[in-house]
């Protein structure tokens, strides 16, 4: 009778045990290149929609036009200031883990003129709506335009939509833990610069706010006074990490959380030319 051969038990384990780790490192490398494909796709999303913004508020400071009336009594040209009731930033910690970046929200005011018809356009950041966390909102007003710019900025509508980016705004773009807007003059100064606060400077038809939280400058230009040019700043936070920070039940939850989240947050910069500037505001 002839033997016949099988393999014994200690091979089978050892060839189960050799295929468990093909399968765990394949396992390994694919949930690896899943999560560089998500990495990717979430910087892809990003990046498209964070300079979609970026330029469309590019566009509207490009289109900024004097009004040419009254100093303080007349329309408001440009406006820079903080958050109306944004006064603890967000903080976070930057590698590896030593310093510390203070993350700010301003609001702008920008008036524009197409033809005789004069608009006002706004942007703001909602940071503490239920579900709409750090949202960034624009606001046009009136949307038919008028042909008095007097009483735009200081209409009922574009001071709710300050006090409540939601009230009357088009939400643009989520996850902005940063935002704000640097006007400098035709010598390349940052302004306003060399006066106090609720001083005037008579000459650049420039009101100065009180100093703003992280040192940045408030102000307001009237007459013929407009920036020369304009640095805008965002930072945006990824959107998974977001909708993690949106699951907080509290703000003071969703600030812990976003603290050491700084690697999740892209920084775009732009610096805006702006072609109606009156070079005899400055002189």
């Amino acid at each position: 009778m002839r033997n016949i051969r099988a393999f014994s038990l200690v091979e089978v384990l050892v060839v189960v045990s050799l295929m468990s780790l093909i399968v765990l490192a394949l396992m390994a490398v694919f949930n690896s290149t899943q999560r560089a494909f998500r990495a990717s796709v979430t910087q892809s999303d990003v990046l498209e929609s964070s300079r979609a913004a970026m330029e469309l508020m590019a566009s509207d400071l490009r289109a900024m036009t004097p009004s040419f009336g009254n100093y303080y009594f007349g329309a408001v040209n440009f406006m820079v200031t903080n958050n109306a009731s944004y006064s603890i930033p967000l903080v976070q910690l930057l590698p590896p883990g030593t310093v510390s970046r203070s993350n700010l929200l301003q609001q702008i005011f920008i008036l524009n003129r197409d033809n005789n018809k004069w608009r006002g356009v706004a942007y703001a950041v909602s940071y503490n709506s239920s579900g709409d966390l750090y949202s960034l909102y624009r606001l046009l007003y009136p949307t038919l335009g008028t042909t008095d710019p007097t009483t735009i900025f200081t209409n009922q509508a574009v001071q709710d939509f300050f006090l409540n980016p939601t009230n009357g705004g088009r939400q643009l773009l989520n996850g902005v833990v940063h935002f704000t807007v640097r006007a400098y003059d035709t010598n390349g100064m940052w302004i306003p610069y060399g006066f106090a606060v609720g001083q005037t400077n008579t000459l650049q038809q420039t009101w100065r706010f009180p100093t703003l939280v992280g040192g940045e400058a408030g102000f307001a230009m009237y007459s013929n006074n407009v920036p020369a040019s304009v640095e805008l700043e965002l930072g945006v936070l990824e959107d998974r990490v977001l909708a993690r920070a949106e699951s907080r039940p509290t703000t003071a939850l969703q600030a812990q959380y976003l603290a050491d989240k700084s690697g999740n947050v892209h920084i775009f910069r732009q610096h805006v030319s702006i072609p109606n500037v009156d070079p005899t505001a400055y002189q």
